[in-house]
């Protein structure tokens, strides 16, 4: 007996072949992740049929770039082949590593979304173990013809903005700019600030060079309220995106916890990557690989904040600072070389991962201005929890970010390795053990700097797996 292709695999010969093919429909496997520091539990929620066919590349179902804390595939029970995966990470996954996972256990709402098959298939997703290898930590048989699948969509967010087509969305990066804590009466407002900030990315190389491998796609659903919420000053909303300041107890990290509400409304629009844009003026933001990035649209740090995040939800870049107070435990002394593309425990520096770009005649590890800028950046951050405590304007937060950007641009910029790829250490919030490509970077500090070497190698190969 022949097995029946499965649709999406099918339809994606024909198009590498020529032939046309209808896009399958989008399904999503809504889950929840359930633990504590030391277990987690995956279980079964629903399966979404969302309105919008399936946007990605067909040619491409596989996921190669071994980035990600997570990884999920979708494979055929009868041969085990993988027809569908991807990386991931998650915010169970952050949460996990904080202080808090030691002594509560908590639940997080989760989604990953693939073609529809057109057979029974098994969703595996695979978790990272303490060498970086992906292992299986959960299964889970998912067959399209389930009688309990949910197929009425949901109510309309509002329009869809078209901000930038380039093509068809199985050939383009489709990105989704979501609105969050705009009333009906702002919606302008929002859409001004959603094309702000879009091309504000494009200016970013390699984003710039790749501007026609994107479309980019805008939706708003109107809040009761302006603002979202902040709890460390008391203020309190509801909204259908559900973002919020003060995630993981730290107050300029701006998450959503209220995943399948997100969800439903993200699936009015063809996507791959999302940016919440809150109506708030407060510094912050956040993002996590393959999930979202968010901004607060109003901060005067805004474009800085956009591009950094983004960088962390797009191409799974980590955080290279290390001062800044963070949620997150140290990784202790057992250190393996990290998973994402621009941080090294620097273990063997002959096979440094990104040797090919280091400037020649560079020392590994590179010397730089490490104590002067630890100095500065420890009077900063005792000026910053000063101003937050007392709840000042945020006036004085930006004045205090403009005097500290102005010390490390002339500090970074003047270095003896100043704009040269080696290892310089402090990276992934720890100033001993982990080291990044450059000096500076837009994933290190707010200087007026792009994203370096590495970083922008890594955004160009993730743009290829999703463009044509």
């Amino acid at each position: 007996m022949v097995k029946k292709p499965i649709a999406f695999v099918f339809g994606a010969i024909a198009l590498a072949s020529g032939t046309a093919a209808a896009a399958p429909r989008t399904l999503r496997l809504d889950y929840y992740h359930t633990g504590n520091a030391s277990a987690e539990v995956f279980s079964f929620d629903r399966l979404v049929l969302e309105p919008l066919p399936w946007p990605g590349n067909p040619r491409k179902p596989i996921d190669g770039t071994n980035l990600g804390k997570y990884l999920f595939e979708v494979v055929d029970p009868g041969s085990g082949r993988v027809l569908y995966s991807r990386g991931f990470a998650s915010v169970y996954g952050e949460w996990e590593t904080t202080d808090e996972a030691k002594t509560l256990r908590r639940t997080f709402s989760e989604s990953v979304r693939f073609p529809l098959p057109d057979a029974k298939v098994e969703v595996i997703v695979k978790k990272r173990d303490a060498a970086n290898a992906f292992r299986e930590v959960w299964r889970v048989g998912v067959d399209p013809k389930d009688r309990f699948i949910v197929t009425a969509p949901p109510p309309s967010p509002g329009p869809l903005v078209e901000i930038q087509k380039a093509g068809d969305p199985a050939d383009k990066v489709d990105f989704l700019i979501l609105g969050d804590g705009y009333t009906a009466a702002e919606r302008g407002k929002f859409e001004k600030d959603a094309r702000r900030l879009a091309d504000l990315l494009f200016k970013v190389s390699p984003f710039k060079e790749r501007r026609s491998d994107f479309n980019v796609w805008a939706l708003c659903p109107p809040a009761d309220a302006s603002g979202i919420s902040r709890p460390s000053i008391g203020q309190h909303r509801s909204s259908r995106v559900g973002a919020t300041y003060d995630a993981f107890g730290v107050e300029r990290y701006i998450l959503t916890f209220e995943n399948s509400s997100f969800r439903e409304v993200a699936s009015f629009a063809p996507y791959e990557f999302v940016e919440i844009l809150t109506n708030s003026r407060t510094y912050g933001g956040g993002g996590i690989f393959g999930q979202y990035s968010t901004v607060a649209a109003d901060s005067l740090w805004a474009p800085y904040v956009f591009v950094h995040e983004f960088g962390h939800h797009f191409a799974a870049l980590a955080d290279e600072y290390y001062t800044s107070p963070v949620a997150y435990a140290p990784a202790g002394e057992n250190r393996v070389e990290p998973w994402e593309p621009n941080a090294t425990a620097l273990l063997d520096p002959q096979n440094l991962k990104w040797k090919d770009l280091v400037t020649a005649g560079t020392p590994l590890p590179t010397p730089w201005k490490k104590e002067e800028f630890e100095k500065a950046s420890r009077e900063a951050q005792g000026k910053r929890e000063k101003i937050r405590a007392e709840n000042r304007p945020e006036d004085e937060m930006d004045a205090l970010f403009r005097e500290e950007q102005a010390l490390e641009t002339r500090l970074l910029g003047t270095d003896a390795h100043s704009g040269k790829v080696g290892a310089f250490e402090g990276a992934l919030y720890e100033a001993r053990g982990y080291y990044r490509p450059q000096e500076d970077c837009i994933m290190f500090t707010r200087d007026e700097v792009p994203f370096c070497a590495v970083c922008r190698r890594a955004i160009s190969g993730v743009i290829d797996l999703y463009s044509h």
